[in-house]
Formats: structure tokens, C-alpha cells, sequence
């Protein structure tokens, strides 16, 4: 029996962001302050080379202003005003950064999922496929993510809702019918999400969701599912900040250096040097934890700890290690070692699922729920505001 996609479940997905240009994302909000400050205060040729131009942006590009952001959507070249409000937004798994939220900056910033990016919101961002690699083929996010991808192919990031306001789910029409049909209760969104949290698997095709026909074991994979993305929200959405029980949390045990630059890990007394800094304890399924063969905080550590050309905008940046990065640090270091110890629940769902009854693409194509239509596959229209055009036009969209 073929086990559907993701793509077969949630159908409507972006592309990740494609910035153009490294200098408008940073750690902290003021590097990007300070950015902006630079460039504005630099004309004609030196203006335009700390722009870092490419095909689709130069300073003199008209764009729309992107959607529920106060920006301006003149030629960049005669911009003169401050910086907009950085925004915090999901930097491929595991990592926030802060954006310059402006369109006349970003490549391709997909402006249909902006539209949609609200506090009822979560996305589904699916990781790359590596051959042999470990680590989770779904993760999800309440922030807006770039879908960034630490190694292998970036996949796709899936809303879970098309409209704002967490109006009507991006859900193939006629699932969420039949799955309450064949489980015998009513399957929700939501529930729908968690279980591909917790079930989804990577493959060369792409992120495989097996759907299980026993109501039990959908009930124990939801929940396990509710775990996981609890874990992954840190709080979001009304959630709970989850923390690993007294005696394991991790201290800063010695002070981490002003600009460290190397990183390792003693197994022994489960122990995190930053240079001389020392975190602990720091579980082994933390240091270990993957995602497409990359460990996640070494990954954290190194774009931080990188030192970019000088005389470009990315140089500016901290003079020293802040501590917001150690309080960071400390809570990446509780998401993954949390979800390091939900992979054995994860590993029994997925043997349960192999052995038990399934509802795979042949009985959703008999049931009318495949193949997906493709108005389906396209962003809803979104018709109930204005929004700003090239040079102060206004659109309707």
C-alpha cells in the first residue's frame, strides 16, 4: 500500500524565501538597525555596492510593499528614513534571526504566505532529503520561516491555513470527511498536523505522511504529535515553554569568552565548551540531534561565530558574544534534547504503522479525496484590503 504525501495532504506550499542578500538578517535586531543606518548613509556607487545587487533587486527595483508590513515601496535609492522594525522570523530548523521586514530588500519573499502570517497561523516546513541522513522530515513553526535547509534539496513550506484568521485549512478537500469516517470521530486540523508531525518520514519523492485506519493509534500518534510540536512552538499559540525536569537543565557553568570560536562536546560530563565557556548538563541526544546530517548546535554556533568580509554591511554586527545568545543557546539545548527523547515514542508509532491497517492513496482516490484539484494547489485570493504598490499605488489583491 502507497502511503500519500504531504504534498497530497496539505496541497497549497511556497517555495522558501530567497533573501538575495545575507546582510538584511541578523542574531539581534540592532546589527540590523546599525546596517541600515550604514547604507542610507551612503550615496551613488559606494550605496550601491553595500546594496549587494542581483538580478531581481538593485536599489532602483519598484516593488509592492510586502503584506501587514508599514514599508516603504519607493526606488530605494532615494530611501532617507529609518529602518523598519526587524521582525523575527524561523532561519531554516531550529534558528530565529531577525529580518528586515522590506521588500525592495528581498528577492523573493513569497508574499502569499506574509498574507496569510498571523497569530493563528502555523507552518509546516518540510526538510531536505539527504540518502541515509537523520533527523525529522517535518518540522513546524509559528514565526514565519525562510525554509531554509541545512543541507540536501530545500522542500516546501505549508501553511497550515489559507486564509487569515485560521480560516479554511489547507487540506485536501474531502480528507479531513473521510478520515472522521474511518476513525469513527471528528478529525480536526490541527490533529491533522500533529499526526504528520509525528509520522512524517523523508523519501526521494518527498515527505511521506502514512495515515493509520486504527482509532487508537491515531489517537496515540496525535498526541505524541501534540508533544512534538509543543516542543517546536517554545510557547507560541498559547502553548506551555516546556523544560526538561530539575537536575538535567543546562547552567552556564563558566562564563562563555567575549568572541569564542571554537565549539565541542565532552560526553562524559555531558559538557558544552564554547572556548572556555562551559554549559551543562547538555544531553548527548541534544549534541547529536540532525537534520539532514548537520548537527543543529554546532550549525547555531558557527553563524554566529562566523567572521564576514570587512567593509560589508554583514560585518557590522555585536562587538561581543550577548547574552541574549547564551539565553538562545540554553533554550535550543532543551528543544532538542526534548525532542531527543520523544524519537523512541516516534520510532514504536512508525513500527505500529507498518503492521497495522492503513489508509493509503488507493482508498483516498476511491473516496474522491485524490487526485488533488489544482485550485487547491494555489494560494486562496485574498480580496479584502488594499495593498501598497510600486512607488505609493495602491493594488487591490
Amino acid at each position: 500500500m502507497t502511503a500519500p504525501l504531504l504534498s497530497d495532504l496539505m496541497p497549497w506550499s511556497a517555495a522558501p524565501l530567497r533573501l538575495g542578500r545575507g546582510w538584511i538578517l541578523a542574531p539581534d535586531a540592532a546589527s540590523l538597525t546599525a546596517r541600515w543606518d550604514a547604507l542610507i548613509r551612503a550615496t551613488g556607487a559606494e550605496r550601491e555596492a553595500l546594496f549587494r545587487p542581483t538580478r531581481s533587486r538593485t536599489p532602483r527595483s519598484a516593488v509592492a510593499a510586502l503584506p501587514g508590513q508599514p514599508t516603504g515601496t519607493g526606488r530605494f535609492a532615494r530611501e532617507s528614513g529609518r529602518c523598519p522594525e526587524p521582525l523575527r522570523v524561523g532561519h531554516g530548523p531550529f534558528d530565529e534571526r531577525y529580518l528586515i521586514p522590506d521588500h525592495r530588500l528581498i528577492d523573493a519573499a513569497r508574499p502569499e504566505l506574509w498574507r496569510v502570517a498571523d497569530e493563528r497561523q502555523l507552518f509546516a516546513v518540510e526538510q531536505g532529503f539527504v540518502p541515509g541522513a537523520e533527523g525529522p522530515a517535518l518540522l513546524v513553526s509559528a514565526l514565519l520561516p525562510d525554509g531554509r535547509s541545512p543541507a540536501g534539496r530545500p522542500g516546501r513550506i505549508r501553511p497550515l491555513y489559507r486564509r487569515p484568521g485560521g480560516v479554511e485549512p489547507n487540506l485536501t478537500p474531502g480528507l479531513l470527511a473521510t478520515l472522521s469516517r474511518r476513525l469513527g470521530h471528528d478529525v480536526t486540523p490541527r490533529q491533522l498536523l500533529d499526526w504528520a508531525v509525528a509520522a512524517a518520514r523523508p523519501s526521494a519523492r518527498g515527505c511521506v505522511v502514512p495515515l493509520t485506519a486504527d482509532p487508537d493509534l491515531w489517537t496515540t500518534g496525535t498526541e505524541l504529535g501534540t508533544l512534538l510540536t509543543g516542543v517546536q512552538l517554545r510557547g507560541a499559540r498559547g502553548g506551555e515553554r516546556r523544560r526538561l525536569p530539575g537536575g538535567r537543565r543546562p547552567y552556564v557553568r563558566a562564563a562563555i569568552p567575549a568572541r569564542p570560536t571554537t565549539i565541542g562536546y565532552d560526553s562524559e560530563d555531558e559538557t558544552l565548551h564554547l572556548g572556555d565557556g562551559r554549559i551543562s548538563p547538555v544531553p548527548a541526544g541534544a549534541w547529536d540531534f540532525q537534520v539532514g546530517g548537520v548537527r543543529m548546535i554546532e550549525l547555531w554556533f558557527e553563524r554566529r561565530a562566523e567572521r564576514p568580509e570587512p567593509g560589508t554591511l554583514e560585518a557590522i554586527g555585536p562587538r561581543a558574544w550577548p547574552q541574549e545568545w547564551t539565553s538562545e543557546l540554553l533554550e535550543l539545548i532543551t528543544v532538542l534534547a526534548l525532542l531527543a527523547g520523544l524519537r523512541p515514542r516516534q520510532r514504536e508509532l512508525g513500527e505500529a504503522l507498518a503492521e497495522g491497517p492503513a489508509i493509503g492513496t488507493d482508498e483516498l482516490r476511491a473516496e474522491g479525496v485524490l487526485p488533488v484539484p489544482d485550485t487547491a494547489r494555489r494560494p486562496a485570493s485574498v480580496l479584502d484590503h488594499h495593498e501598497e504598490g510600486p512607488e505609493g499605488q495602491f493594488a487591490l489583491i
